[in-house]
């Protein structure tokens, strides 16, 4: 039965290829513009806002910070989400860099035995952040052309996260890694560890751009095949990748409330693009991607409600 699901399975991957194939090679043109904006939005946007974090977040992480934290805030943290102290670094470089560097650290840290899956796939719950900067710059003033707008969008976006690391408290429990390495050998050098920093920021950056590029041309190779109208066509985009969906509900006559609702709960979701870039960190490792999309649809549903009130009193 395994067998024959899993021939299934290939077939299906087989035939979808064999078909994209054909789609890209009967739609050149097409194709070729969407990896060009993948090209300019990768350079223009996604490299000058997270490079610096990923570089930045490894260093942080290789010497350890958690040690620098004050007591007080780690009391507060261990009372609030019920987790252990290396976490609320991790809460506090998703914040500044924004998803996937979520996952991405926490794989970090996994790797070097800082924390167990249990307690990763635990963070990822209440720590899906797109960066603040993207929010109010790129959001809400070049997209929704109001900065209030973009202060909506981020406060519909981040306090979903805290009431879903309160809710989920006690789902999982927080492991002994002690016996599991050694973590008290002796620092690298900082060239190496600057360096290594860079290296993986570069590798990570690489693997976001082919997977927006993928994302792209399938969502314009759909939209040029399928006839949709204005708003299927923005929601599509929504779904496949966050930053054309958020452009494109932008652009659609619709009132300001009904723009900042969608966009928000579009930001939560994050898009098939980033949840596959999420997937790819996770690989190899018992972390659960399951938890992780469980509690979008939570976010989601928590980011409309949020975003619909918020509109309301301030709109």
């Amino acid at each position: 039965m395994i067998n024959m699901k899993n021939k299934l399975l290939n077939g299906f991957i087989i035939i979808l290829s064999i078909i994209s194939l054909i789609e890209l090679i009967l739609n050149r043109m097409v194709v070729f513009n969407s990896i060009s904006y993948s090209l300019k939005l990768w350079v223009s946007s996604i490299i000058p806002s997270i490079f610096p974090f990923f570089v930045i977040s490894d260093i942080l992480i290789s010497y350890n910070i958690t040690d620098y934290i004050p007591n007080f805030i780690k009391h507060i943290f261990s009372t609030l989400f019920k987790v252990n102290d290396n976490i609320i670094t991790l809460f506090f470089l998703s914040i500044l860099s924004g998803f996937p560097s979520s996952s991405r650290n926490a794989r970090t840290m996994y790797d070097k035995c800082l924390i167990t899956a249990d307690e990763a796939s635990h963070f990822l719950i209440f720590s899906h952040f797109a960066n603040p900067l993207f929010i109010l710059g790129t959001v809400g003033v070049f997209f929704l052309h109001d900065e209030k707008l973009g202060i909506i969008v981020l406060i519909a976006h981040y306090i979903p996260n805290i009431i879903l690391g309160i809710v989920f408290r006690n789902t999982f429990t927080n492991g002994d890694i002690s016996n599991v390495k050694d973590n008290s050998k002796k620092l690298e050098h900082f060239s190496k560890i600057f360096f290594d920093a860079v290296g993986n920021a570069i590798d990570t950056l690489l693997m976001i751009l082919g997977t927006l590029t993928c994302f792209l041309v399938m969502a314009s190779l759909i939209i040029n095949r399928i006839n949709l109208n204005t708003y299927s066509e923005a929601i599509l985009k929504g779904i496949l990748e966050m930053t054309i969906g958020l452009k494109s509900i932008s652009t659609l006559g619709i009132p300001n409330i009904y723009k900042v609702v969608i966009s928000s709960m579009i930001l939560s979701f994050g898009g098939l693009s980033v949840h596959m870039q999420i997937i790819s960190f996770l690989t190899d490792t018992d972390i659960s991607y399951k938890t992780f999309f469980i509690a979008r649809v939570y976010h989601v549903v928590l980011s409309l409600i949020l975003a619909f009130l918020l509109c309301y009193i301030f709109i």
